[in-house]
């Protein structure tokens, strides 16, 4: 089952998200994330979700939370919209998330229930929901090139003639999702201010990566 995203204006967007924290997965304005969801809360929380504004936000925890319970959290991750679902028949999830906008998180609400909410601003982010904000001034000869080195050098196969048609946004944004790095350097791509910055952000982390390589091959996934 798949929906569409309604958004036009922050006005529209609720002022409390459930957040899914969740280390190395992020997500970006209209990339798409998968997700398989097992664990009760959360379980319940898409239940929630889908009978709801079907929004739920990704974000990443602290890397130095030091095993705190409930981890903090990064102060930015991105709402998604469940696009697609199935139930499996061991009352696991199979969804999709469309990223929509990124957020700030406020105050954490305490009112007992299974998984974390908090309240939440959009100011900042408004270009998130324009497809294709910001394209033009990404250097995407840049991007591609580096992209290729990065590839050559990792031993990767890529499907270039899809990297070739992908409109410049889904192509920095898929890159940024998939990248191979750290927390705190995904954090970074979704932090960008803009596409412009998000492109460079990751051409420098390639080729820092590249440069501190010793003979261990990262793999894109």
């Amino acid at each position: 089952m798949s929906f569409n995203h309604p958004y036009s204006d922050i006005r529209e967007l609720p002022d409390v998200l459930p957040v899914f924290p969740l280390t190395g997965a992020v997500l970006l304005p209209r990339g798409e994330l998968p997700l398989n969801i097992f664990e009760p809360r959360y379980v319940q929380m898409v239940d929630d979700a889908i009978a709801g504004a079907r929004l739920i936000g990704m974000i990443q925890p602290l890397p130095s939370g030091n095993g705190a319970t409930p981890p903090p959290l990064f102060q930015i991750g991105c709402a998604g919209r469940v696009t697609r679902f199935s139930e499996t028949g061991d009352g696991r999830y199979l969804i999709t998330l469309t990223g929509v906008i990124r957020f700030r998180i406020g105050a954490e609400l305490t009112d007992g229930s299974a998984y974390r909410r908090f309240g939440v601003r959009y100011e900042g982010f408004e270009a998130d929901l324009l497809p294709g904000a910001g394209e033009n001034a990404v250097d995407r000869e840049s991007m591609i090139a580096m992209l290729r080195t990065f590839a050559e050098s990792s031993k990767l196969e890529v499907d270039w003639a899809s990297i070739d048609a992908a409109p410049t946004e889904t192509l920095v944004n898929a890159l940024a999702m998939m990248s191979p790095f750290g927390a705190n350097e995904k954090q970074a791509l979704v932090e960008a201010i803009d596409l412009k910055t998000r492109a460079e952000t990751l051409i420098a982390l390639a080729k820092l990566d590249l440069a501190q390589r010793d003979g261990e091959r990262p793999q894109w996934h």
